[in-house]
């Protein structure tokens, strides 16, 4: 419960801020052009609102609906969420907005697509200045990587160590990583120390799309962070900081460890009927640069007594640098155009059958933010809805800002206006397609949850 409150609570602060500022990018440059705008809604607010106010002398009431699932600005003479059409019978007035020329209507429109990319921009930038960045360059991980069931069948291996695309090497594991290994056909791996190839089929990216698990995760090394007093491990003489790195004369990452003692214990009875004590187990391992083995003998259990060491920085090459305040806006503006490319990028799988199956409501954004409060993710998930944002409203769709730019460059090409009947026809369309989307989003989010 607390889990779901935090990230709810995430979810809710993110969508607020990323709200105002889309709804303030129009505002801004209505009252720049001298356009009324009649309301400003934090939230849809059908029937009643939460809360409402209307400053003297303004021609502006501002509100918080009940609905969060956007919000928006009332502008006098436009056909909007609202659906005034009355309005639009009346005799034009120059505080409307079909009285502005079409430059002013288009910079009116896309104020919202404009302030959330610049939004974005600037909380890349100040991730940058506050944290630095920080990643580990896939090409350096000493024991490669664990890839799930997809990755295996195309060819990958446990242990595979990551280096190129077609020839482009890779830097670091992240959604761009797995978009150029989706779009490769080949994949050059460094396995059991010698360089080798992968082939990628081209539906890769919709086998991906099906799994529950990710495509791949790094194998840390077992080093151990404490040893339990009276423990066999302590028996034993293991000591903090020994990197185990075999098992019965195997070489073993983390994961493997654990796999192997729960395969062990699986298969206890068989190992006692030749003779063998499953218990018992001989361990390579590092200390202060000497390697040694011993022998020793498990736990009813099949445990050590040991905790492992999980801090990623101290147990695989991380790549780190920081930024001064002014070098943070160039490297912050390059990380959002990179992510704007690769969200775009990855657009068209989503007319792919396994692509609509991923589609997500308010479910899905809740959970990529964190289970525990840190507010470097939550700024940095914040910046990436930021950019879905702006994106998703500047596409030619009706009632999106995108088909309202749409109709304006008709209007400047064709020079004469859509009539009002046209456009109240496309609103209603392009609000009954949202709203057809949303329920489709949620509905998943629902089967997910549930199946």
């Amino acid at each position: 419960m607390e889990t779901f409150l935090i990230r709810a609570l995430q979810l809710i602060m993110s969508l607020s801020l990323l709200v105002i500022i889309h709804e303030g990018g129009h505002f801004l440059f209505a009252r720049l052009f001298k356009v009324r705008v009649e309301k400003f809604c934090l939230f849809f607010d059908p029937w009643f609102t939460l809360f409402k106010f209307k400053p003297k002398k303004s021609d502006t009431e501002y509100a918080v609906g009940w609905l969060p699932l956007g919000g928006y600005v009332k502008i006098s003479g436009m056909i909007d969420e609202s659906m005034d059409t009355e309005q639009m019978k009346q005799p034009e007035q120059p505080w409307e907005f079909r009285s502005k020329p079409a430059w002013q209507r288009l910079l009116i429109m896309v104020g919202g697509v404009l302030f959330n990319f610049l939004l974005a921009l600037f909380i890349y930038s100040m991730i940058l200045f506050a944290w630095g960045d920080q990643y580990i360059k896939v090409q350096e991980a000493p024991l490669g990587m664990d890839f799930n069931e997809t990755a295996k069948s195309v060819g990958f291996q446990d242990g595979d160590i990551l280096l190129s695309a077609d020839g482009v090497p890779f830097e670091r594991y992240d959604g761009d990583m797995l978009s150029q290994i989706a779009d490769a056909r080949e994949v050059s791996v460094i396995r059991n120390g010698a360089k080798a190839s992968v082939y990628i089929p081209e539906d890769l990216m919709q086998r991906l799309l099906a799994d529950s698990i990710r495509f791949a995760s790094y194998r840390f090394p077992y080093v151990i962070d404490s040893v339990m007093v009276n423990s066999p491990a302590a028996q034993a003489g293991i000591q903090p900081g020994d990197s185990i790195i075999a098992l019965n004369g195997t070489p073993i990452s983390f994961s493997d460890f654990k796999e192997a003692m729960a395969e062990r214990k699986k298969n206890a009875e068989t190992l006692l009927k030749d003779s063998i004590d499953p218990r018992l187990i001989t361990l390579t391992y590092v200390r202060s640069g000497v390697t040694d083995t011993l022998n020793m003998r498990v736990d009813s259990a099949y445990l050590m007594g040991v905790t492992a060491c999980l801090v990623t920085d101290r147990l695989l090459p991380m790549v780190k640098k920081e930024y001064t305040f002014f070098e943070s806006f160039p490297a912050g503006i390059s990380l959002g155009i990179k992510t704007l490319k690769g969200y775009v990028g990855n657009m068209k799988h989503l007319f792919s059958k396994e692509g609509a199956k991923q589609l997500g409501g308010f479910g899905t954004i809740g959970s990529i933010f964190p289970a525990t409060w840190d507010w470097h993710q939550f700024w940095y998930m914040t910046a990436f809805l930021s950019i879905i944002l702006a994106f998703m409203n500047i596409l030619p769709i009706p009632a999106l800002d995108g088909g309202h730019v749409l109709f304006l460059f008709y209007e400047m090409i064709a020079r004469r206006k859509p009539s009002d009947k046209f456009m109240e026809y496309a609103q209603m369309t392009g609000m009954i397609l949202l709203f057809g989307l949303l329920i489709w989003a949620n509905f998943n989010d629902i089967l997910r949850f549930f199946f």
